[in-house]
């Protein structure tokens, strides 16, 4: 039976740099009861390409074109939808953790038809030589050698400055800044803190 569809999913969004360590906290409080984490970019790894909609991504890269916005919004509510369906996520009591998505200001505009965005929280790890160690550990730890270079990264986290800058500031009435240069223990901790002070938990707190 499919779970009636609901107006709109509740969300924190995680923002940040290559190397901040987003999709790590993300996976944290995926592990708490009331929060479902969701990996834009696992999604996308995981695509059937066999599918309709797979189709289409795969038409628009055999032409070498960007995947339009409004195709990855479809995408990824077909996958919230689905995992609704199945009830890994229940919209009724769970809290999304967005993490990769979205990715411009165009896409957060489109995702305001399916969620709520309760709090973006901007993890900033303004120390880029950390950013670099980072991102080249992970490289070699998951044999993508072409990522450690000294240019490939630098020119990752330029781009993701420059196309981010102006969604940070559309989220900026709710924004949260987490320094992301803590220890992954107190990075957690203070996103649970701002989490515990939200509004929208206050009424959770006794399940």
């Amino acid at each position: 039976m499919t779970a009636a569809p609901f107006e709109k999913y509740k969300a924190f969004i995680f923002l940040g740099a290559p190397g901040c360590g987003k999709g790590t906290q993300g996976g944290i409080l995926g592990t708490i009861p009331r929060f479902y984490h969701f990996s834009m970019g696992d999604a996308f790894r995981a695509m059937d390409t066999r599918t309709p909609i797979g189709q289409e991504f795969i038409s628009y890269s055999r032409k070498g074109e960007l995947v339009p916005d409004e195709l990855t919004i479809r995408y990824f509510k077909v996958q919230i939808d689905a995992r609704a369906d199945l009830h890994m996520f229940k919209p009724d009591i769970d809290i999304l953790i967005l993490d990769g998505i979205p990715r411009s200001v165009e896409q957060a505009l489109l995702l305001e038809k399916h969620i709520d965005v309760l709090q973006l929280f901007h993890l900033s790890c303004p120390d880029r030589d950390e950013l670099i160690t980072r991102i080249r550990k992970r490289a070699l730890k998951e044999g993508r050698l072409d990522d450690g270079s000294e240019e490939v990264i630098q020119r990752r986290i330029r781009t993701y400055e420059e196309s981010t800058r102006e969604l940070i500031e559309h989220y900026s009435d709710r924004r949260a800044n987490i320094n992301a240069n803590q220890s992954p223990v107190k990075v957690t901790h203070d996103i649970l803190s701002v989490i515990l002070s939200h509004p929208e938990w206050q009424p959770q707190r006794e399940d």
